[in-house]
């Protein structure tokens, strides 16, 4: 049975540049005292002087006031927590800006006389909006996949209403349901951002409209293609 390869030992000075490369920011908090020590990747990523001496409370004062209760808690909860702790929050620059930071470190690590603890900061802001704009797609997807279902239903209860025999009312349906389709290549966003279809609360507003705009189209369609010769080349 062949043994496991001896772990290398890594230099400081090659720690130091993994650590660069991956935009890691160190930071210590000095848990007596309440004084928070950070690198210079730290102090950028918190848009903080460098020279400003930090406490931890200094610092939760640009975390989002809707994250800081609980970032608050958190670091507070180490202390008494044995393992690793990760947490996400917002913090606010200087210019406004919200940035999305991820805290990592070891709970109750800290050397018993100093009491230190020790972990890393990293810019997840990336990441965050990329999952912001998943769940919008989701949720966009799921309100359009509705409302098709709903036109999709009125517009069979009201082709049945409105025939005889269930071979009439098949061939009006699909009629109509294939009229709500090309309906709906007439009044889809445009894309690439081009107008204001494309873009924020316009999008819904244009598809709301365009839902009810097909509906109508389809339904006129269906009641104009009812009376015309079944030879008619539009259908």
């Amino acid at each position: 049975m062949s043994q496991a390869a001896p772990q290398p030992e890594w230099s400081a000075d090659e720690l130091r540049r993994a650590i660069k490369s991956a935009g890691v920011a160190l930071w210590t908090w000095i848990i007596d005292d309440d004084t928070f020590v950070m690198d210079a990747k730290a102090y950028e990523l918190w848009d903080i002087a460098v020279e400003t001496d930090l406490t931890f409370e200094h610092l939760s004062a640009k975390v989002h006031p809707a994250d800081r209760d609980r970032v608050r808690a958190a670091f507070v909860a180490t202390r008494a927590i044995d393992g690793p702790f990760e947490i996400d929050f917002r913090i606010l620059t200087n210019a406004s800006d919200v940035r999305w930071i991820s805290a990592r470190g070891q709970g109750n690590d800290g050397d018993a006389a100093t009491k230190k603890m020790t972990g890393i900061f990293l810019d997840v802001t990336g990441r965050k909006q990329a999952e912001e704009g998943h769940e919008l797609l989701a949720g966009e997807m799921s309100h359009r996949v509705k409302n098709l279902l709903a036109l999709a239903a009125g517009l069979t209860n009201m082709t049945s209403r409105a025939t005889e025999t269930k071979e009439e009312m098949a061939k009006q349906l699909t009629q109509r349901l294939t009229a709500l389709g090309r309906a709906h290549e007439l009044v889809r966003p445009l894309p690439d951002g081009q107008g204001s279809a494309a873009s924020g609360r316009h999008s819904a507003t244009s598809l709301a409209a365009g839902s009810r705009t097909s509906a109508a189209m389809a339904w006129r369609t269906g009641s104009m293609a009812a009376s015309r010769p079944s030879h008619s080349p539009y259908f």
